[in-house]
């Protein structure tokens, strides 16, 4: 992969912001949305829950506690905001 072809920080979070609203809540299901692997994806989480875009909801079942993940208002303006420039631009 050649650093043209690579995404932008910004890229890799508006691409997790919209796998989220488009239902993707588990984990795992958003890593493959979003083509990236578990470890950015851990961090891009961390680094989305940190700023206020994201929230994570603690399932328990089956005996171990998941994670869920929702956009928060921020989140949903962000993302709104973001695909509202890339329309105006066509990007």
């Amino acid at each position: 992969m050649t650093d043209s072809t690579r995404r932008s920080k910004l890229e890799i979070t508006l691409a997790v912001l919209k796998a989220v609203d488009e239902g993707e809540t588990k984990p795992t299901k958003i890593m493959y949305a979003t083509n990236m692997s578990w470890n950015l994806t851990q961090r891009v989480f961390s680094d989305l829950v940190e700023q206020g875009l994201l929230y994570v909801e603690e399932v328990q079942g089956s005996g171990r506690s998941t994670k869920r993940y929702h956009l928060t208002e921020k989140g949903q303006n962000v993302l709104e905001y973001f695909e509202g420039a890339r329309a105006l631009l066509k990007i």
